[in-house]
């Protein structure tokens, strides 16, 4: 996918209704008031050397980074959300909202808006459950406010 169908993709989540219930779609995940965009996919590191890793994940740094760049030019510039406290949280027993919740086990901080004049957070983050399984862009459009 290129940046110009990120951004298509992105506009169309910002003004689809969210589902009733967590579920999949056919671009990733969504529920109750957000949706989770998989914009792209890399291959798992099974049995990759740690190199192959760290060069994927600067390339889906580069690519988060050049797609928050055109979005900078429409909204200005992003929050740097860490998402190590909320995990915290969450690993304390605190209930977080989703999407903030779940993204914070595999996410470890995203690039945030919230576009003038919309009800919605725009994010970006980086995914990447362990070591050996793939890495995954991700865009989040939520109604929930970060906690």
């Amino acid at each position: 996918m290129t940046i110009a169908q990120h951004l298509v993709l992105i506009d169309r989540l910002c003004s689809e209704d969210f589902p009733a219930e967590s579920s999949r779609s056919d671009v990733g995940t969504g529920g109750p008031g957000y949706h989770i965009a998989e914009l792209v996919t890399s291959e798992d590191f099974w049995e990759a050397d740690g190199a192959a890793r760290e060069e994927t994940e600067e390339q889906y740094e580069a690519d988060r980074d050049g797609l928050s760049e055109v979005l900078t030019r429409r909204w200005g510039s992003p929050y740097v959300f860490s998402l190590a406290s909320v995990l915290d949280r969450v690993t304390d027993g605190e209930d977080i909202p989703e999407p903030w919740g779940v993204l914070s086990s595999h996410v470890p901080d995203v690039h945030l808006w919230k576009p003038e004049g919309h009800d919605r957070w725009v994010a970006l983050g980086i995914s990447q459950w362990d070591s050996e399984l793939p890495f995954q862009l991700l865009a989040v459009i939520t109604e929930t406010d970060p906690p």
